[in-house]
């Protein structure tokens, strides 16, 4: 089944991507907005910048971007258990890209079109 486009599915939806956020670095987003078009939602996400990440990209770079790699990863996985949970929608993909210096991310969630 794929997700009605209206008002309230997004108001759902970015709830559930604030939770993981908050879950994950102890604060939402500053920026949200939610896209369904068929079999694809999107998310496009401005995030706050944690103090600890600020620190450690100016003492070990490489080690921010590898941390910046593994916190996506995990979002990714969250947002999938989240979606699964509280959706009947199969999903197909979780994909999503983080630019570190602008503190956007977008996160695309594939359905199976049935």
């Amino acid at each position: 089944m794929l997700p009605i486009n209206s008002n309230e599915t997004k108001k759902l939806l970015s709830h559930m991507y604030n939770e993981v956020s908050k879950e994950l670095f102890g604060f939402g987003t500053t920026l949200l907005k939610v896209t369904i078009e068929k079999n694809v939602i999107t998310f496009q996400a401005k995030h706050r910048r944690a103090p600890r990440s600020e620190a450690l990209e100016g003492e070990v770079p490489s080690l921010k971007q590898e941390v910046d790699f593994h916190m996506s990863l995990l979002y990714k996985k969250k947002l999938r258990q989240k979606l699964e949970t509280q959706t009947d929608w199969d999903i197909e993909a979780v994909l999503r890209d983080y630019d570190s210096a602008t503190q956007l991310a977008f996160t695309n969630i594939v359905l199976k079109e049935n």
